[in-house]
């Protein structure tokens, strides 16, 4: 294989090497900004996920409570994603898009977390809260 023809496929051959080499501190173009506000997504969603996981755990044993979760969810993604389309609906079909709709994602998801994290400091005897304590 040729040196040029490696060098031109190493994206595609080693993708981590690809996305390490972006500095999203200092990111100066709009393909390397949207590519961040992404990654800032995925990092947040993955965080909720966490957190959903660790209140599902303890609602293994109400599974009426463990539903009305499921619910919930549910519908907040929906009002998330409805949201955030409609927060970038400005800039629609630009290239500036994904940096806008990632970042509103990112955003809401956050406030989310936080509400969900809320619940697992519930304690113990305290009748408003839905989430056992640990």
């Amino acid at each position: 294989m040729s040196p040029r023809l490696l060098l031109a496929l190493t994206p595609f051959l080693f993708p981590s090497l690809a996305h390490a080499a972006v500095d999203c501190a200092n990111a100066s173009d709009q393909a390397t900004m949207n590519q961040c506000a992404g990654q800032d997504f995925k990092a947040a969603d993955k965080e909720l996920n966490t957190v959903y996981q660790q209140i599902t755990g303890r609602l293994k044993d109400n599974p009426d409570a463990k539903k009305l979760l499921v619910s919930a969810q549910r519908a907040w993604v929906g009002f998330r994603d409805a949201e955030c389309k409609f927060s970038a609906s400005g800039v629609t079909g630009g290239s500036v898009y994904p940096l806008i709709y990632s970042n509103c994602l990112t955003s809401v998801t956050n406030v989310r977390v936080e509400a969900l994290k809320e619940y697992l400091k519930c304690e113990e005897g305290d009748m408003s809260c839905p989430v056992p304590g640990a």
